[in-house]
């Protein structure tokens, strides 16, 4: 799990009690072939007796790799996370005999940014899309065997199979072999939260006969959105204004200076009380009063507080 020094999402975990984190956290699942990133959304809300899930941007059924998953709440703001770079890595198959050298200087020639048409069975509109690729790379060529496994860093929204196959229409024909997801946005691989299905049904199994340890090493807060929007802190007497959909004002703030700034920069932010995300908010015109700061884009505490 990323930190950030702005709070200590490691301590705000251990404080939490789990029913807390499985109503405002997020799974960072290693999805297996053969299956949709919808199945295994569907296999945790299921298993952890959810009424809403979501996943942070789907993986075809062959493709493995991280998927990280929005639990309850959660999913109110999963798309600040889903709009982040992606990394793979992959095996493609080439369909004539081509030496490294040129492969890789064709390769090359993808870097930057490209326009991209969709491939015709996707979920958007198929049309042509820029998108930029910063790292396209060979890592191992078996020329006899015409298979090369390449590494690629990618802006969200690329598809990987489309760049293959545009790939081979530059060297005589290629195609995806196999494809894993190393990292999306926040969510790695190498993070120790990741998790297969066979790990996190064995947290539930544990779980569900009263031991919680497993599954709480697995949830990791939403709170870790903060790495990714500008925070800005209100005291705890602005709570009870805030779960009724109140504006931001200048006394709700515990560092008007620094909170000011950020709020003028009409970009999404974050708002902690205590250490736990409120709401996300953003700067608004439409106020005539000059004490209100700012709106309420997608609030995060009910009128219980919780």
């Amino acid at each position: 799990m990323k930190t950030n020094n702005k709070i200590d999402l490691e301590k705000l975990k251990k404080e939490k009690t789990i029913q807390e984190l499985i109503n405002f956290g997020i799974l960072n699942m290693d999805k297996p072939t053969n299956c949709t990133s919808f199945d295994i959304v569907s296999h945790v809300r299921i298993s952890l007796g959810l009424s809403k899930a979501g996943h942070f941007g789907t993986l075809d059924p062959m493709v493995t790799g991280v998927l990280p998953i929005a639990l309850e709440k959660t999913c109110k703001i999963q798309d600040y996370f889903m709009h982040h770079d992606k990394t793979y890595i992959g095996v493609m198959q080439v369909h004539q005999k081509i030496t490294l050298e040129t492969l890789k200087k064709e390769m090359k020639a993808f870097l930057g940014v490209i326009n991209q048409l969709p491939p015709r069975k996707s979920a958007v509109k198929r049309q042509i899309r820029q998108r930029e690729v910063m790292k396209f790379e060979i890592t191992s060529y078996d020329a006899d065997k015409k298979q090369a496994e390449f590494i690629c860093e990618v802006e969200a929204g690329t598809y990987i199979r489309k760049l293959i196959s545009d790939l081979g229409e530059k060297i005589g024909g290629a195609h995806m072999a196999s494809l894993r997801r190393l990292k999306a946005g926040l969510f790695s691989s190498e993070d120790k939260e990741f998790t297969s299905i066979e790990d996190f049904d064995l947290a539930i199994k544990e779980y569900k006969a009263g031991k919680e340890e497993k599954l709480r090493k697995l949830i990791i807060p939403a709170e870790i959105i903060i790495n990714l929007l500008p925070v800005i802190e209100v005291n705890s007497k602005a709570i009870e204004k805030l779960k009724n959909g109140s504006p931001i004002f200048d006394e709700m703030l515990i560092d008007l200076e620094k909170g000011r700034k950020i709020i003028d920069e009409k970009e999404p932010f974050a708002i902690l009380c205590e250490r736990k995300l409120i709401e996300i908010a953003k700067h608004s015109d439409k106020f005539e009063q000059k004490s209100i700061l700012a709106k309420p884009e997608v609030m995060l505490i009910d009128r219980d507080g919780n």
